[in-house]
């Protein structure tokens, strides 16, 4: 048992160097050996399940007993058809389903929390899933244990337990503790970190003991598997709707049925019928088709930097209309630079790319405070980890030849009092020759306050009221150049101190200015939102004019007015911010806790908002946005854990780009199901106008089968993938609680699908016509019937072929939008068209399916009628872009 070792016995049974970690090679070796440090998931499908499952359909069933009967009563060919059709129709979703589960595996590999381990010496971050016995972690606030860890070093650590113990309060660790007792309690043993749980303060390392399922966690694994909902609000509701469309379906098949046995007509081929029109008539395809775009839509986004960790995501995103973003690394490059640095009356500009300066003792003093009150690491080839003002100091040094790694073996750090948002400062304690030294690094004004000396022209002396106002001046000076501002202050003492007692009379060395520049393209996408009806907004902890002047220079704030401090907030009530919440744009020196209140405040009006996060106290604030987006290099584990999209790049722009593809994505679900619905009512039409009114049947079971084939599947996927409309981010964003047919959407599907199945009847009518027949006509030969079934069949097909290019986009023309734009949904019509062509020509298909060659006047009428349905969608366009322009 780890715990009832000492840090010495467990470092030597893992042969393992704390100071220098394993090597690259040792690492490798051990993940060959250990395997992925992942706790198993449930075993996937295999494709056979996957195939068996399409076949899982009350629908299917009676399919299947239909092919048997036609088996028994010797109509080989019709049985052959429709087995044919049904295992084709489960091949195509076995593809689809395949797809969307790879591309969401993808995109859960992405999202794999990082670990910072020690190898060959050097602190570098990995994923999670790479960590084998022996590796020498570094723990810090805000992440999540990666493995089981016997702790070697701990600094006021704190871990949250309650994954593993129930236990709310965050657990105190020490790794000096050896528990003896075997049967110690898991919450009890405080020199182990576990799997899964999550720092909440302090820092730590340690070294792996256990990996994947020999973690504490990995033993109770199997209890805590729960099947994940991956259905999304939208799919829920198409699932909802292909129900209703299901029993309507039914219902209209057995009135139909109902009718033909009064009629006196062949119930065996209206058995089938019927059943085959119940198949055309539910687009059983549409789960898939959702399922298969969004996960296509989400891994199209992770290329673009944005992953989603929430399907549902993708449709609120199309709903955005605040977003509220961190300033630093968000809208600026996330480049922190000291460009000034102050030691009392003595102001001096740094250039920025300049090293081997000189500076004097009072700079040299500041500079090293700076530096040993940091915990991030700094490389001149952007191999640097930590928070960007902390290596902006730590680069300050570089440029004054003060190594930070040279003066942390010089003056070793012996405790701390991390940084908290609510203290704003940082404190160690380092060893010196003669004693210690306590560094203290943070907001000026806070190191004013507990400060009551100052470092003058190489002189302690009393830190008086004109001092602390010369050292405001020059902060105030260097915020309004939109300059961060930071402060530092020491103070020796003989003996080790407790945290507690670290900020208290502290002497004030000096203060730093730095900046992050505004990234440059960010502009552009600032005004890319506004035009979308988008507002944005921009939170930070920085003053206030610091943050307005960048606000001003993005556009995103106009007057110092719309500005507002977390000070200000408080004062206010709930009810009374609630109100004045839309007259600002910039949120200054504000804390996590306050980003919830700005979130419930543009809440309450009704607004669907979008917050940015990093740190572990960001979490509330993300949940309660409808959109929590967590900055993927900056961000903690926890952060990541409660948001609904990662930033890969940590880029403002990416979040206005991901909103203009949520906004595609949404759309192109919806051409899909639409032209479905267009579809498949068609189909129902034709079949159901005939049977009502004693007309033969213009198709055959095995050709309404063959068309819902040809045209649910690949034309409907194609228009799911349908490029995105260059115009999307000129529309206000959708109203969340906006039906799915709102804008016109049911009426085109109505429209089309009464079109189609009109002119569908119409071929039949034609192709009886020519024979001297009427629909009403009795005794019709089955040579007539066949010839006019042809033309039916190719119309019904074509129809919705071509109509599919009108679905594209319900206000512009197919020329607007360019006719070959997407080549996957030309490729699905001709595809379709040469399947109809080859059906028809080929003798041993054409008798199988009940057709003929169609004379060269027959094909100039038959494609004629299917246009129709595609030019009388677009002449209603005309008028409605005609109506917008008034």
């Amino acid at each position: 048992m780890w715990f009832s070792k000492s840090p010495e016995e467990v470092l030597k049974e893992f042969d393992v160097n704390p100071e220098i970690g394993l090597s690259e090679e040792e690492g490798k070796k051990r993940l060959e050996k250990y395997g992925e440090n992942k706790l198993k998931s449930k075993p996937k499908k295999s494709t056979w399940k996957l195939f068996l499952e399409q076949l899982q359909d009350m629908l299917i069933y009676v399919l299947l007993a239909s092919t048997l009967i036609t088996l028994a009563i010797g109509e080989y060919v019709d049985a052959f058809i429709i087995l044919f059709v049904v295992l084709l129709n489960a091949v195509i979703g076995v593809v689809q389903e395949s797809k969307a589960e790879k591309a969401i595996e993808a995109l859960q590999q992405m999202t794999t929390p990082k670990s910072l381990v020690r190898r060959n010496g050097e602190v570098k971050e990995i994923n999670s899933e790479e960590i084998v016995p022996g590796d020498i972690v570094i723990l810090d606030a805000g992440r999540y244990v990666p493995a089981d860890i016997r702790l070697l070093e701990s600094v006021n650590l704190q871990i949250e337990e309650s994954a593993l113990t129930g236990e709310s309060v965050p657990s105190d660790k020490n790794a000096k503790d050896i528990h003896e007792d075997l049967k110690t309690p898991i919450g009890d043993r405080s020199n182990m970190a576990f799997m899964s749980t999550l720092v909440t303060y302090g820092r730590g390392e340690g070294v792996v003991v256990s990996t994947a399922m020999n973690t504490e966690m990995g033993k109770i694994a199997e209890a805590l598997e729960e099947d994940v909902e991956d259905m999304t609000p939208l799919q829920k509701r198409l699932d909802e709707l292909g129900r209703i469309l299901g029993f309507l379906a039914i219902g209209i098949c057995v009135v139909m049925f109902g009718i033909a046995f009064i009629q006196g007509r062949d119930l065996f081929d209206m058995f089938l019928t019927a059943i085959s029109l119940a198949v055309a008539a539910i687009p059983e395809g549409l789960a898939a088709i959702v399922a298969i775009v969004l996960a296509m839509g989400v891994t199209k986004m992770s290329k673009k930097h944005a992953i989603i960790r929430k399907l549902p995501a993708v449709e609120t995103l199309g709903s955005v209309n605040i977003i509220c973003s961190d300033k630093t690394g968000t809208l600026t490059q996330n480049k922190m630079t000291v460009v000034k640095h102050y030691v009392y009356g003595k102001m001096k500009d740094l250039p920025t790319e300049v090293s081997g300066l000189e500076a004097d003792q009072e700079e040299k003093e500041l500079i090293k405070t700076l530096i040993l009150c940091s915990d991030a690491t700094y490389e001149e080839n952007g191999q640097s980890t930590g928070d960007p003002t902390e290596i902006a100091l730590i680069a300050l040094g570089a440029k004054y030849n003060m190594n930070k790694n040279d003066l942390n073996a010089k003056y070793k750090r012996v405790a701390e009092k991390p940084f908290d948002s609510d203290r704003k400062l940082m404190s160690t304690l380092n060893k010196e020759e003669n004693g210690y030294r306590v560094h203290t690094k943070g907001a000026i004004d806070n190191i004013l306050k507990i400060s009551t000396k100052a470092l003058v022209d190489g002189k302690v002396v009393p830190l008086t009221e004109e001092l602390k106002r010369e050292y405001l001046k020059v902060s105030e000076e260097m915020s309004d150049n939109a300059l961060r501002v930071l402060g530092a202050a020491y103070k020796d003492v003989d003996h080790k101190i407790e945290p507690e007692q670290m900020e208290k009379n502290l002497i004030v060395l000096g203060l730093v200015g730095m900046i992050d520049p505004p990234r440059l393209e960010v502009k552009d996408s600032i005004l890319e939102a506004k035009r979308a009806g988008i507002t944005p907004v921009m939170i930070t902890g920085d003053h206030k004019n610091t943050a307005f002047a960048i606000a001003k220079e993005l556009n995103i704030a106009e007057s110092i007015e719309q500005s507002i401090v977390g000070a200000e907030i408080d004062k206010m009530s709930e009810e009374e911010f609630a109100n004045k919440i839309n007259k600002y744009r910039v949120f200054a020196r504000v804390s996590p806790e306050h980003k919830v209140k700005i979130v419930k405040a543009f809440k309450s009006h009704g607004n669907i908002v979008s917050m940015t996060g990093d740190g572990v106290n960001d979490a509330p604030s993300l949940k309660n946005a409808d959109i929590g987006v967590a900055m993927g290099i900056t961000g903690t584990d926890v952060s990541k854990g409660a948001s609904d999209m990662i930033l890969t790049d940590d880029n403002f722009s990416t979040i206005v780009t991901a909103v203009e593809e949520g906004r595609n994505i949404y759309n192109n679900i919806k051409k899909a199901v639409i032209f479905l619905l267009s579809c498949n009512l068609g189909e129902v039409i034709s079949i159901f106008l005939s049977v009502l009114f004693a007309w033969p049947v213009p198709l055959i079971p095995t050709q309404i089968l063959w068309i819902n084939l040809i045209t649910d599947s690949l034309p409907a996927l194609a228009l799911g993938m349908d490029p995105g409309d260059p115009d999307v981010m000129k529309h206000k964003p959708r109203d969340p609680k906006e039906s799915f047919f709102a804008h016109g959407a049911g009426f085109r599907a109505v429209l089309g699908g009464v079109l189609i199945g009109i002119f569908t009847l119409l071929a039949f009518y034609f192709g009886l016509s020519e024979f001297g027949y009427r629909l009403g006509s009795g005794n019709i030969p089955q040579r007539v019937l066949r010839y006019a079934r042809t033309m039916a069949f190719v119309v019904l097909a074509a129809s919705q072929l071509f109509y599919s290019l009108s679905m594209r986009n319900e206000k512009k023309s197919i020329f607007q939008i360019g006719i070959f734009s997407n080549s996957y949904l030309i490729g699905a019509i001709l595809l379709g068209i040469f399947l109809q062509a080859i059906v028809i020509s080929l003798p041993f298909l054409a008798n199988a399916f009940g057709v003929q060659m169609l004379s060269l006047r027959d094909w100039s009428i038959v494609i004629g009628f299917a246009l129709i349905p595609l030019l009388v969608n677009e002449i209603i366009k005309i008028f409605t872009r005609i109506k917008d322009t008034k």
